[in-house]
């Protein structure tokens, strides 16, 4: 069939391939650096416990089968070396179908990651990387041009991922009709960057500007990637070039990263490259297949954002195959934080040695400059942030932080900058507080050298102590 492969887009394949599989590399990285404290045995949310609860059927996952942190470890820096391979071009090296079952590799063992991840793996991104993922694994190698269902179906989920993100904020907060929500978003987001401070103090005429080209990009600029070259191409680069505006305003671990790698294969790259051979019959049945599969699961999607009740990230099946995306639908006009603190005294008081625990990434001295973390996600600094808004959202794991913080817990100290307790000589009482953020003034910044002021709102967990009997040895 000679309409089935498009040869002008070898070259748009080949840096998708490889860019997917760098994030692939920096997502198992993540998880095999983090797990233990997250979802380890000795967790917060263990995934032992997870699967007693949760059927294999809701939550597909090779944990489902057997758990073992040496196996969860083995997973991911297989994963690691997979991805890693991937981004050097093994595939290139590969007949066709072992090609196919290597790009299946990091779909699969990342799936069996998210779907035991809970809380830790409950973010838009996680779906849209095993979504983008899966379909990667149709999209060829060498042997064969580029599918042009499957470049399709890239451009289908690229529509999905700014279309969403546009209508959930026109429906959402009003400032976003009012093109006012910039005048919070740098100061409020989850994760500052270290240019947010200069993008939250640009005039507020230029922050309006931002609002109104973001609601071009995502509601009106989506629709010309189905038109022919070169709009197309042109719409893909008007994407990438605002999602790279996002990169440099903030940490959003690889969501931004992943939409430019989406928006590649809608590039009509040059590439000097003939049209190849033509496609094995057995592979064009299994591509088309998989379209029609994947097409008639996007009517879920479809129907959640024509809906008045639109969500944000859901998957609508447990292999996340088609989800529905979106972000920011309301943006916060205060920033708190929770602070939390230990001491070594024995009857803790309101004047006792209350020392901080740093984290990574979220705000916490306020003359500490923020770090650019993206696009590796720091996921317990990420809960932080959630935490802050309600103690809801740190309900099922927020106790056991506290808890292995008072044991000086080797793996969950990892997760942190600094803990200010020595190894052999953990908090006697452990307390969090709220307290609200705004970025300093330029006057402000120039007289204490401070980029945040902090001012205390409230107790956010009273002082608490570990149990003798409950003490770990």
């Amino acid at each position: 069939m000679d309409w089935f492969t498009a040869p002008d887009y070898w070259l748009s394949r080949l840096v998708f391939q490889r860019a997917l599989a760098g994030l692939y590399l920096v997502a198992f990285l993540a998880t095999a650096l983090q797990f233990r404290a997250l979802l380890g045995e000795r967790g917060m949310l263990p995934v032992p416990r997870f699967v007693e609860r949760v059927p294999f059927r809701r939550a597909p996952s090779l944990f489902q089968l057997r758990y073992s942190d040496r196996l969860f470890a083995v997973c991911a820096w297989t994963g690691c070396a997979v991805s890693a391979a991937l981004l050097a071009g093994a595939d290139g090296l590969l007949p066709l179908w072992a090609a196919m079952a290597l790009w299946l590799v990091p779909w699969a063992l990342y799936l069996s990651v998210v779907n035991v991840g809970q809380t830790w793996y409950g973010f838009g991104w996680e779906s849209l990387l095993l979504e983008t993922g899966f379909l990667a694994v149709f999209l060829g190698n060498d042997e064969v041009a580029p599918p042009v269902v499957v470049l399709f179906l890239i451009r289908w989920i690229l529509f999905r991922v700014e279309f969403g993100a546009g209508l959930i904020k026109m429906r959402g907060d009003a400032c976003w009709r009012k093109l006012t929500c910039l005048y919070h978003h740098h100061e409020t987001q989850p994760m500052p960057g270290p240019l947010s401070w200069f993008f939250h103090h640009l005039p507020k005429p230029l922050h309006r500007v931002e609002a109104a080209a973001n609601h071009v990009t995502q509601l009106v600029v989506p629709f010309a990637l189905f038109a022919p070259q070169p709009v197309a191409s042109a719409a893909a680069a008007l994407m990438i070039l605002t999602q790279l505006w996002l990169v440099l305003s903030g940490n959003f671990s690889w969501l931004n990263w992943i939409t430019v790698v989406l928006a590649v294969p809608a590039l009509a790259l040059p590439s000097g490259h003939g049209p190849g051979p033509d496609a094995p019959l057995w592979y064009e049945v299994t591509v088309l297949a998989v379209a029609a599969l994947l097409l008639f699961l996007s009517h879920r999607p479809v129907l959640n954002m024509l809906s008045r009740r639109q969500v944000m990230n859901r998957s609508f099946d447990p292999l996340h195959l088609v989800n529905t995306y979106g972000a920011f639908g309301s943006v916060s006009r205060i920033r708190y934080e929770v602070v939390v603190e230990g001491t070594l005294d024995t009857v803790p008081r309101e004047d006792s040695d209350w020392r901080e625990y740093e984290f990574k990434g979220k705000p916490g001295d306020p003359r500490r400059w923020p770090r650019q973390f993206a696009p590796y996600h720091l996921r317990l600094d990420w809960m932080m942030w959630f935490a802050a808004l309600s103690p809801a959202y740190a309900g099922t794991w927020f106790a056991a932080l506290v808890e292995r913080l008072l044991e000086n817990d080797r793996d969950t100290l990892r997760l942190l900058r600094r803990s200010p307790f020595a190894p052999g000589e953990p908090p006697r009482h452990v307390r969090a507080r709220l307290f609200r953020y705004r970025f300093t003034t330029w006057h402000e910044l120039r007289a204490t050298g401070a980029c945040w002021e902090r001012t205390y709102v409230r107790e956010y967990l009273p002082p608490t102590r570990l149990a003798t009997t409950a003490r770990r040895p």
